[in-house]
């Protein structure tokens, strides 16, 4: 009598698929752009190039909330590889992390869009496309709103500083191979 050999599940791959690796990057360019600009902008007293960096910054805003509604539906029904072996609380904090890095990714151009609608300046994406108020004009509740867009935005680049300096001590403190799953280009 022949032993059959065990049914074996199919191992999960080692790296992020095309897609999500696409979705990550462009998502950290614009969003490292959008702070970027948003600290320059911030600074320069009251011209035409601060209303045109404005516009820039919203529109940025909107795409990246695009962009990231996308990547979240793909997330949904995409397993990624396995977690990162290492220490139960290496796990919970980058699951933590993570969790709060796509909180932020909706909140702070959800929050930027409140307080644009509150100030009375509708956002109209690349010129074309107007976005619908969220809010009614009330420049007080737009003073109220203006920090907290702020405030967000900090708290997303800290985690981003977090995240960053997680997957270089994995890289080059552990060596165990955890950046190359979200590296652009294969070896």
């Amino acid at each position: 009598m022949s032993r059959s050999s065990p049914i074996t599940m199919p191992a999960l791959p080692a790296r992020y698929d095309p897609v999500a690796i696409g979705f990550h990057w462009l998502l950290a360019l614009m969003i490292v752009g959008a702070f970027g600009m948003g600290l320059y902008m911030t600074g320069l007293p009251f011209s035409l190039q601060r209303v045109k960096l404005y516009n820039w910054h919203k529109w940025a805003g909107m795409t990246i909330l695009a962009l990231s509604a996308l990547r979240l539906l793909w997330r949904l029904w995409h397993r990624p590889p396995p977690e990162a072996p290492g220490p139960h609380w290496q796990q919970l904090a980058a699951k933590t992390t993570h969790r709060a890095m796509y909180v932020l990714f909706f909140a702070i151009p959800l929050v930027g869009w409140a307080y644009s609608s509150a100030a009375g300046f509708q956002i109209v994406v690349y010129g074309v496309l107007p976005m619908p108020n969220l809010l009614p004009t009330d420049k007080a509740l737009a003073e109220l709103i203006k920090p907290w867009h702020g405030w967000l935005a900090y708290a997303l680049a800290a985690l981003v500083v977090l995240h960053v300096g997680a997957g270089l001590k994995h890289h080059f403190v552990d060596r165990d191979g955890l950046l190359h799953r979200m590296r652009p280009w294969r070896s």
